[in-house]
């Protein structure tokens, strides 16, 4: 047995009658005694497989690693690591991330020896030898039929759990489209009613405070009238970025409609949101958007913006409607005021 135990895995392609339909597919006989390593490949050789050998369970192991046979027929008692014990390996390793599945065909010379302990480890078949070709022949082709079917069924779920994958991220992008404004990329006006009422039970809820903002660009008409509506478009998308970065990542900032902006500031008391509201103002303020003019020259566009603030709990605020109305009762304040100001919703102080 040394020199099978040095034996090389070998491959030994043969030839196929037609009408095999498992031709070419690989075959691994593992067996330590060389004259039942032949005779099972005499036997197998018309029906076209490729063949590769081993001489013990170590072996079996290597080539099983290196080449990922179509079905492995072994037998049980070997020097060493032995038949069932590789069966074992096999199975326990029969993931996408393993050896995947291969099915196994384990044979012996006495009629009872490990059969059970066999099937129970995962063996897909059990002969006894002496064993007739035919039958052999049959017990294969029925064994690489189930590796086939079971292959496409992989693939089958492989291909299905990436269209999964890809109908989960398509949803993603129509619910992120389907919430958010096209110009600006803030969320538009249909969200953020709904997140609107849902701030507003919880902060009734726990009661907590929520400011709410509404916030117009002044002379917007004015800036389409002059410089265009293209023009117009910069400048909303340039309020929006402003906006953003002043106000905190749990801050809900939409676009509620035309030049018009609306946030929500939760667990914002009124003097915290008044300070927020002056931030994102003066930030408005100093902000510089420029149009390119027809002569090649550019123009520097300064802006300013009216808002308007109101928080709950407020005991004339019952609803996140009022809430809603306070905060746009407040913004026209502002604009009457003289524009670029923050008007506070006196409900939100008590």
């Amino acid at each position: 047995m040394g020199d099978g135990d040095r034996k090389k895995t070998q491959e030994v392609p043969r030839r196929s009658p037609p009408g095999n339909e498992f031709m070419g597919r690989t075959v691994l006989l593992v067996d330590d005694d060389p004259a039942q390593l032949a005779h099972v490949r005499d036997g197998l050789s018309p029906y076209g497989y490729t063949f590769r050998e081993a001489n013990n369970g170590a072996q079996a192991l290597s080539a099983i690693r290196e080449n990922r046979p179509d079905l492995i027929l072994m037998d049980v008692e070997m020097p060493g690591l032995g038949g069932v014990e590789v069966c074992r390996i096999v199975k326990a390793n029969g993931g996408e991330g393993g050896f995947g599945f291969i099915p196994v065909i384990l044979m012996t010379a006495r009629q009872a020896a490990g059969k059970v302990e066999g099937l129970e480890l995962g063996a897909d078949d059990y002969l006894v030898k002496p064993f007739d070709m035919l039958e052999l022949g049959a017990r294969v082709k029925s064994m690489l039929r189930l590796k086939v079917l079971q292959d496409a069924l992989v693939e089958k779920n492989r291909e299905l759990d990436k269209a999964n994958k890809e109908l989960a991220r398509k949803r993603e992008e129509l619910l992120a489209l389907s919430r958010t404004d096209a110009l600006t990329g803030l969320f538009n006006r249909r969200y953020f009613e709904e997140r609107m009422n849902e701030e507003f039970l919880r902060a009734r809820r726990y009661q907590s405070h929520l400011s709410l903002v509404m916030l117009d660009i002044d002379h917007f008409k004015r800036i389409n009238d002059t410089f265009g509506h293209p023009f117009g478009d910069e400048v909303l998308k340039a309020v929006a970025q402003t906006a953003r970065a002043r106000l905190r990542e749990v801050d809900l900032l939409a676009r509620y409609g035309g030049e018009e902006f609306i946030a929500l500031l939760p667990e914002a008391a009124p003097t915290d949101a008044l300070r927020a509201c002056e931030r994102v103002r003066e930030a408005i303020e100093n902000l510089e958007v420029v149009h390119p003019r027809a002569d090649g020259t550019r123009q520097s566009v300064r802006l300013t913006a009216s808002l308007g603030l109101a928080t709950v709990p407020a005991t004339d605020l019952p609803s996140a409607e009022t809430l809603l109305r306070a905060a746009d009762a407040s913004l026209y304040e502002a604009k009457g005021a003289g524009r670029n100001r923050v008007h506070q919703h006196p409900g939100g102080l008590t």
